[in-house]
């Protein structure tokens, strides 16, 4: 950063409820002024669209840096970090983040750009690890037949009837409600509630 460059801050919360005040008080440290601080409330990191975040960017000019507290503030996609960086350095601006693993990155060096991609690589590949994870989660309680949450399926009396009727006329009730998705206990409360016939 040269001596005529400003220090641009950028803090975000992805909801209304959490509190962005440890992001600006570690912003105001590093030395961004309160006129250079650009906070976005309940936006997401996924989202392409950030207001403040916006503003920030055309607030920069050649020679200034944009201070960020961690990485994730800028985003969530590899591609979409990379990108920033290269158009604040085409701009001749640079970036710092003040906590990445512990210590600050500017890539206004060869050093912190170098880092930069490395982390913005990493952490893409660990949100694309949770992803693997939930999905394999997902599909393993779907396998052994466990409830997923999300809306019950609802059944209709007719639906209910024809049940009845296959139990009486033999097949196993436990079948039967395995077969509607539900439980063997659920299956005989809604048997219950019908009316005749």
């Amino acid at each position: 950063m040269t001596a005529s460059g400003k220090l641009i801050g950028y803090a975000r919360v992805s909801t209304r409820h959490q509190s962005t005040d440890r992001q600006v008080v570690d912003l105001a440290a590093a030395g961004v002024r309160r006129d250079d601080l650009y906070v976005d409330h309940g936006v997401s990191g996924a989202r392409a669209r950030r207001p403040e975040f916006d503003r920030a960017l055309d607030a920069l000019h050649a020679g200034d840096t944009l201070v960020i507290t961690t990485l994730d503030r800028l985003g969530r996609s590899t591609s979409n970090m990379l990108t920033l960086a290269e158009d604040l350095h085409a701009r001749g601006a640079a970036l710092r983040v003040l906590n990445l693993g512990g210590a600050s990155m500017d890539t206004s060096t060869a050093t912190g750009a170098m880092i930069f991609t490395v982390m913005a690589a990493l952490a893409q590949m660990e949100l694309e690890i949770k992803r693997e994870r939930v999905n394999d989660s997902v599909t393993k309680r779907r396998a052994a037949g466990k409830d997923l949450g999300g809306r019950r399926p609802q059944y209709t009396d007719s639906q209910i009837r024809n049940a009845r009727h296959l139990i009486a006329a033999g097949k196993p009730a436990a079948q039967v409600a395995r077969d509607l998705g539900m439980s063997r206990a659920t299956l005989y409360r809604r048997i219950s509630t019908l009316t005749t016939g």
